[in-house]
């Protein structure tokens, strides 16, 4: 095998023909065709069964790590060291060889290539890209530069993890430009002279404005641009997304920077790439022209479908199991009280002092109830707790006295042995523990007398940290065990890992979805205490998490989709930037994609103003009208589960449009934007959605009538939620009511895919062009069916219990988003909006100490 190790390694840097060349003199014919074999075989197994990755093309010259590879051999064993499981390291081998074979060979004069890697939030994207410049190193980059995130704590934190796992593994083959207290500064070196050492050159850098300035004007000289131009460089831009897409200082000084290297890889990670898709392909920018790749969701691994649920998506039928409801980890805090948490967004935060409302004092004392449990269990691992309210600085100060407060009266009342007092914490721990079943993960729940021994410890041992730019008092991990309480803003919002993290209390204000997924700290791994994890935050932050869910989930399996039909990421960015639910995402300014395409969609409602009777009223009306009207102009036919009209002008359906009102809970169904795209499919070439077909489906409830036409009430309970708040029923449609004018029966219908489905409209001669509107009037009462929760199990679900009956909106359109032509304009986008305690520090300002 040394060898074939040796031929491996030219036929990696140089291809394999020209490896054959090099050893045909040297090597027999047969060992030269044995070793040929043997590389292509090695390189095929890269490419196959990896993540899922949409590619413009590739050299396809990676076989994967060799023999004499130095820095990823010593960073696998140091993953064995820690005894990681040896399919967690297969799955970060493989999927960072998957990244490195699709960067451009590296003997080529030169090239340009910038990929987007998508992973989750707190997933392990730091591992997979630590294990990309290991290989990278390894086949002779001689550069690698880390863009890490605007805060210090960020690339502190990831400067640490490269030398931990990288520099200190092979001390003799690095050369650092920064360190964990240093960011980069001016250099007493030329680059010329580091980049003709044999070591590999490592920067992690904030993407600060004055920083990047320092680090190009090193690189911006004669002999340095002489030197760039035989030198592999590797730039991971680690949050993507944050500062380096369309910002006015950031982004032109990374393009800067790319257009020193001659021979230069640039590869972004994040875990919301909403913003990166809507970079115009077109231009000189970021786009991820080479690659778009999609990391697996590891094992064990918490996310928002997790803990907060999602909607259904196309190819889900509502009488399958369905997408999960999440566990029952999330605990409200009303709106009306937000007030006593954070001061409005006109009110002078100096001089605020909090008020310590019950579910905060609930969440502090779960979170020394869920310490103690783990020490309990034999984990003396690092455990946090967040409390995100505000961004600003004094909110994170007024709350140091009522946190010590409550600690004091906390041990007090331990030591005061009263049995009220350790009533209430049995109750609370009983209350709470049984709310997730410690079951579900392969372990038997603590009781309250294994957890009172450790409770008083658990609450010494905690620290109060106020973490923001300003405060001195930053988090730290590197004492054992450590027990805090963070409180902080857009320091501790993203990237950074929060260690061992169990209770988060949120109720900061933001309206980006990828803003918010990326302040969701509380995703990630909770090995040994996956029961225990609790979140409050307000019913409106609950409700954006779980569409965000949704989006992210449809995102992702969009991506799967699009590598499988071997589209191009330019091929891509149409796709995207036209999807319905991604209008409301990215933070974005003013800009919003000029075109939204509902084509092959099938949407349907799901949140109701349940106890809104003239909202109600609204839509009853409204359903009413078109159903009166459709029977006068169209045609009428029993189906037996539905009544269905056939060849209902599209005006009516308009009509009805704008007149049903929507709950702002589902934007994907925003009338008006519907309106829009039937307006544009009227005036295409050819014109589509003139005609359309109007079902009402026949329930299996009480006898009821609507526009005049007799059926039986659907029933559809509620998901059990706050009282107050809109009635979620989760599925309306099922799989099968898109066909409801297909003539097929309900069995034919069940048993085919949805993309079949689809593909039956499509390509009928009549209705490929005619969408279906679809009409549930609900029983107002709903009580859920029993056999749904079984008698152990803690109910789901509840009666709806609305003011009167309510009318469920589904809508099929005719089309296919994945072969329709779609013309759209990119939109400029503007993201100098950035939400931060500090806006110009976001933006790169250099408003503090970089060194």
């Amino acid at each position: 095998m040394g060898l074939y190790t040796v031929f491996a390694d030219w036929a990696r840097r140089h291809g394999v023909e020209a490896a054959v060349d090099r050893f045909s003199d040297s090597l027999s014919e047969p060992t030269i065709e044995k070793f040929r074999r043997q590389f292509e075989s090695d390189r095929a197994k890269v490419q196959a069964g990896g993540p899922p990755i949409i590619t413009a093309g590739s050299d396809d010259w990676y076989s994967g790590p060799g023999e004499s590879d130095r820095y990823w051999l010593a960073l696998k064993d140091q993953f064995k060291k820690e005894n990681w499981p040896d399919d967690r390291i297969s799955s970060v081998d493989h999927s960072s060889s998957t990244v490195v074979a699709h960067t451009p060979r590296p003997d080529r004069s030169t090239w340009d290539s910038k990929g987007l890697v998508v992973g989750y939030v707190q997933s392990g994207k730091t591992t997979n890209f630590t294990a990309v410049i290991a290989k990278m190193a390894d086949v002779r980059y001689r550069l690698v530069i880390v863009l890490s995130g605007i805060h210090n704590g960020l690339r502190r934190q990831t400067q640490v993890r490269l030398d931990q796992y990288l520099k200190d593994l092979n001390p003799d083959r690095w050369m650092t430009l920064t360190g964990e207290a240093r960011d980069f500064v001016e250099q007493t070196h030329e680059a010329s002279a580091a980049l003709s050492d044999e070591k590999t050159v490592l920067a992690v850098v904030k993407k600060n404005a004055a920083v990047l300035d320092k680090l190009i004007k090193w690189l911006d000289t004669t002999n340095s641009r002489k030197a760039l131009a035989s030198a592999p460089v590797l730039i991971i831009d680690d949050e993507a997304d944050q500062a380096s897409v369309a910002t006015g200082r950031i982004n032109p000084l990374i393009r800067k920077l790319l257009s020193l290297m001659p021979r230069c890889t640039y590869v972004g990670y994040t875990a919301t790439p909403f913003a990166n898709v809507f970079v115009d392909p077109t231009q000189d920018d970021l786009y991820p022209k080479s690659f778009i790749l999609n990391l697996p969701r590891p094992d064990g691994y918490f996310g928002p479908e997790k803990i907060f649920g999602r909607n259904a998506v196309e190819q889900e039928a509502a009488d399958e199991q369905g997408p999960p409801d999440g566990y029952d980890m999330v605990r409200r805090v009303e709106e009306e009280d937000v007030h006593l948490l954070r001061p409005g967004s006109k009110e002078s935060a100096d001089g605020f002092t909090p008020t310590m409302i019950d579910e905060l004092r609930d969440a502090v004392r779960w979170f020394w109830l869920a310490t103690a449990a783990r020490r309990a269990r034999g984990d003396s691992g690092h455990s946090t707790m967040l409390i995100h309210t505000s961004v600003k600085i004094a909110v994170h100060e007024s709350y140091r006295a009522p946190l010590r407060l409550l600690q004091r009266q906390a041990t007090e009342g331990l030591d005061s042995g009263r049995p009220d007092v350790l009533d209430e914490w049995r109750n609370l721990w009983e209350k709470e523990s049984s709310k997730v079943p410690a079951g579900d993960f392969g372990r038997t729940q603590n009781t309250f007398e294994d957890v009172q021994p450790h409770l008083r410890d658990a609450i010494d041992d905690t620290r109060i940290v106020l973490d923001n730019y300003r405060s001195q008092d930053r988090l730290d991990y590197s004492e054992p065990s450590v027990v805090a309480i963070a409180v902080g803003g857009n320091t501790l919002s993203r990237g950074l890992t929060l260690e061992g993290l169990v209770v988060s209390f949120f109720v900061r204000g933001a309206t980006a979805y990828d803003t918010l997924l990326q302040m969701g700290r509380w995703f990630g791994y909770r090995t040994g205490y996956e029961d225990l994890p609790r979140i409050w935050m307000t019913p409106s932050l609950e409700s954006a998490f779980r569409h965000l869910a949704t989006v992210e989930h449809e995102m992702r399996d969009d991506i799967d989709r699009y590598q499988r039909e071997n589209l191009t990421p330019s091929q891509v960015a149409v796709r995207i930037r036209t999807h319905p639910a991604l209008r409301i995402t990215a933070k974005m300014g003013a800009a919003q994609p000029a075109f939204i395409s509902y084509a092959g969609r099938r949407l349907q409602t799901r949140y109701f103003n349940h106890l809104d009777n003239d909202w109600l009223d609204l839509n009853r009306q409204a359903a009413e009208n078109l159903v009166q009207e459709a029977v006068r102009h169209g045609q009428v036919e029993d189906l037996g589960g539905a009544r269905l009209i056939r060849d209902v002008p599209v005006s009516l359906v308009k009509t009805f449009l704008s007149r049903y009102q929507v709950h702002k809970d589902s934007p994907d169904l925003e009338p008006t934007l519907m309106i829009k795209y039937i307006d544009q499919q009227l005036t295409s070439d050819p014109p589509s959605l003139a005609m359309w077909s109007v079902a009402v489906v026949v329930g299996d409830g009480d006898d009821a009538t609507l526009g005049g036409m007799g059926i039986k009430y659907a029933v559809r309970s509620r998901m059990i939620g706050a009282k107050d708040g809109p009635a979620d029923i989760k599925t309306l449609m099922s799989k099968q009511d898109r066909a409801l004018d297909l003539g097929l029966t309900t069995a034919e219908a069940r048993a085919k895919s949805e993309i079949e489905l689809v593909a039956l409209r499509n390509q009928h001669p009549v209705l490929r062009d005619r969408g279906l509107v679809v009409l549930y009037l609900i029983d107002p009462t709903s009580e859920p069916v029993k056999s749904q929760d079984s008698e152990d199990a803690v109910p789901r679900r509840t009666a709806l219990n609305a003011a009167q009956a309510v009318v469920g909106l589904g809508i099929t359109f005719p089309g296919d988003v994945r072969t329709k032509s779609i013309q759209a304009t990119h939109v400029a986008v503007d993201l100098t909006d950035v939400e931060s305690e500090n806006v110009d520090e976001a933006l790169g300002i250099d408003t503090e100490d970089v060194a």
